[in-house]
């Protein structure tokens, strides 16, 4: 159900947005890009997952790996290091990607010091097909470990300190998501 909502949220489903609309939150073009990145991976838990990142020639991110279960393994993900991001309330975050047909995850971090924690929302992504995936603020719930915390508000943007895609789908085996962008439609509703 969760994939079947989201996919409607992707922009040839029916949102047409003016690119001028958006702005830029993160991009690729610039060399020290990979600065900004970092892998983390199940391993942190005793997992075997591989997941790596690499910005390519066509200033995109590629986030790519295996994914294992073994150990009590089974995610591998890439986020930013801690940095404002300038989200504000009612904002879209729009995401340029060209997946496996796998559904990943966009992790929010923010200021706590609470372990494994972020507000995650469902990215689906079509087999070797560019798409833009809109995911309103508003649809991030707060997890820790993976699952939902329940009595938590919304994410406070003032508190939003990173961006991280993750791979958790209990389906191993090899994985590819790339990213061209990601974008802010400012103060978007549904």
């Amino acid at each position: 159900m969760r994939a079947i909502l989201f996919a409607a949220l992707v922009s040839a489903g029916g949102f047409v947005v003016n690119q001028d609309a958006l702005l830029p939150l993160l991009d690729f073009a610039a060399p020290e890009a990979t600065r900004d990145w970092q892998a983390v991976n199940d391993g942190v838990m005793g997992g075997v997952s591989e997941g790596r990142f690499r910005i390519t020639d066509a200033h995109t991110l590629a986030f790519s790996g295996n994914l294992s279960l073994e150990n009590n393994g089974g995610f591998a993900s890439v986020r930013t290091r801690p940095m404002p991001l300038g989200i504000r309330p009612g904002d879209t975050l729009v995401i340029r990607v060209k997946g496996d047909g796998r559904e990943y995850m966009v992790n929010l971090y923010t200021k706590s010091r609470r372990t494994a924690f972020s507000y995650r929302v469902a990215l689906p992504t079509e087999k070797e097909q560019w798409s833009e995936v809109h995911l309103p603020l508003d649809r991030f719930e707060p997890t820790s470990f993976g699952r939902v915390v329940a009595g938590m508000g919304p994410v406070d943007p003032d508190q939003i300190n990173g961006f991280g895609l993750m791979l958790a789908d209990k389906q191993p085996g090899p994985f590819r998501l790339e990213v061209e962008w990601v974008k802010v439609l400012r103060g978007a509703n549904r």
